[in-house]
């Protein structure tokens, strides 16, 4: 079995360096190995361990929830959300780059998209932040690593597929990444402030009551859609999947009846959009099924954990290795590949040294969140590379002050749970899965 296994891997990450899509060559890799471990006889349950990974309930919400950022993208939300936020810090000097953190939160709370995120704000803001002095590398980093906080802020997609595979309440993951993600927030936004003071980068704008009420009224409407979609959910009147549904109807009737301007083929363009990329989430969703059921099975994760377990109990140390892990992983998979991936292996581990899933969930996700901002894959950082014709390892440089501040909101998250946690106790009462 061993052989097997590591037989398994190399396949895997062979696949992956030819450029085979990893849900792929999951599957490829888990096929092969069912037939030589347990022969061809029980191939014909693999459409069946598939389906049945893919129709999960809870998943339901992640392509409403694209479907939903798709809406923002298409009408003049997104425009509004942005000015608003101009209005509030734009008379702070570096403001326009506190605009691109503060934006990205308002979209995030909407999307739970991170790349949606850089596609919808970037096109705005790099082009602005570029005509106001700001270097392109700059201009793509600040937006790049705020829009990695849709990760851990509610309704991430990552922390939907974290809880469907880790089998706890998305509803508690969705809480576990307030405050982190607003830590995280004013992290960059302070960052911003001393590149500001560094490169002497301008003030937008002297400030207005005037113009921020203005603002407010233009974006009211915009700023109705995360009260809606989380006062709905965190208040207990919908699930987090009939949330995702609120978000799409509550978007269209903003875009078509409120600010007119959501045309049919604007409509068609954003479900098109989300149905592909839905098919991605999806197909990879099926794919770890089957290989999640042949490394039970080969009893892997309870292998891994005694092999730990033997090293080291504290599970400290063991949130230290596994973020080691997860740093370099998050390097080279994107985030839903990576949850899929390692998550069914890990959770008897962070079990047995009593981990609450909650904290390792959250510790897990701002992980991969570092992991969009550090190539060589560092997807939404190749999506902002890509709108402001930047270098990719130019970025990567200028880059480093916001991974930074990343890196010591995971530390924070990882040896103070109580960050994590709290928020779960106050809503419920306690923060089990």
């Amino acid at each position: 079995m061993t052989a097997t296994l590591g037989y398994m891997f190399v396949g895997l990450f062979g696949m992956v360096l030819l450029n085979v899509p990893i849900a792929v060559a999951l599957a490829v890799v888990a096929v092969a190995a069912i037939w030589i471990t347990q022969g061809a006889a029980m191939l014909p349950n693999v459409p069946l361990v598939m389906f049945d990974g893919a129709t999960n309930f809870p998943l339901l919400a992640i392509p409403l929830f694209i479907f939903a950022g798709g809406i923002m993208n298409s009408s003049s939300i997104s425009r509004r959300l942005v000015n608003l936020a101009s209005a509030m810090l734009g008379f702070i000097r570096g403001g326009l780059a506190m605009v691109t953190v503060g934006a990205s939160m308002f979209f995030a709370e909407i999307s739970g998209s991170a790349v949606a995120g850089v596609a919808a704000l970037g096109t705005l803001l790099i082009p602005a932040m570029k005509s106001r002095g700001y270097s392109k590398e700059v201009a793509a980093a600040i937006s790049s690593s705020s829009a990695s906080l849709a990760i851990i802020l509610p309704p991430s997609i990552p922390m939907i597929l974290y809880a469907v595979m880790a089998q706890v309440s998305v509803v508690k993951m969705f809480i576990s990444g307030l405050l982190p993600g607003l830590l995280g927030g004013a992290g960059l936004a302070i960052t911003s402030y001393f590149y500001a003071r560094k490169y002497n980068f301008p003030v937008e704008q002297r400030f207005s009551l005037s113009k921020l009420g203005t603002a407010f009224r233009e974006a009211a409407w915009a700023l109705m859609l995360p009260v809606i979609i989380l006062g709905g959910i965190f208040g207990g009147f919908v699930t987090a999947t009939e949330g995702a549904a609120v978000a799409v109807v509550a978007a269209l009737f903003i875009s078509t009846v409120i600010y007119r301007e959501q045309t049919l083929r604007d409509l068609y363009k954003s479900l098109v959009d989300a149905a592909l990329q839905t098919a991605v989430v999806m197909l990879l969703v099926a794919s770890s099924a089957l290989i999640g059921v042949f490394l039970t099975e080969a009893r892997v994760p309870q292998a891994l954990a005694g092999s730990i377990l033997e090293y080291t109990t504290n599970p400290y140390m063991v949130l230290l290795l596994l973020n080691i892990f997860f740093l370099i992983l998050g390097m080279f998979l994107h985030s839903a590949a990576a949850i899929i991936l390692t998550v069914p292996i890990v959770l008897p581990l962070i079990q047995q040294v009593g981990i609450d899933p909650v904290h390792f969930g959250l510790v897990l996700t701002l992980n991969l969140a570092i992991g969009q901002q550090t190539p060589p894959v560092a997807s939404v950082l190749i999506a902002a590379c890509a709108i402001a014709k930047s270098d990719i390892w130019k970025t990567t440089k200028a880059n480093l002050g916001y991974i930074a501040v990343l890196l010591l909101v995971l530390m924070i998250c990882t040896y103070v749970p109580w960050l994590a946690l709290a928020p779960t106790r106050w809503f419920y009462g306690d923060a089990a899965g």
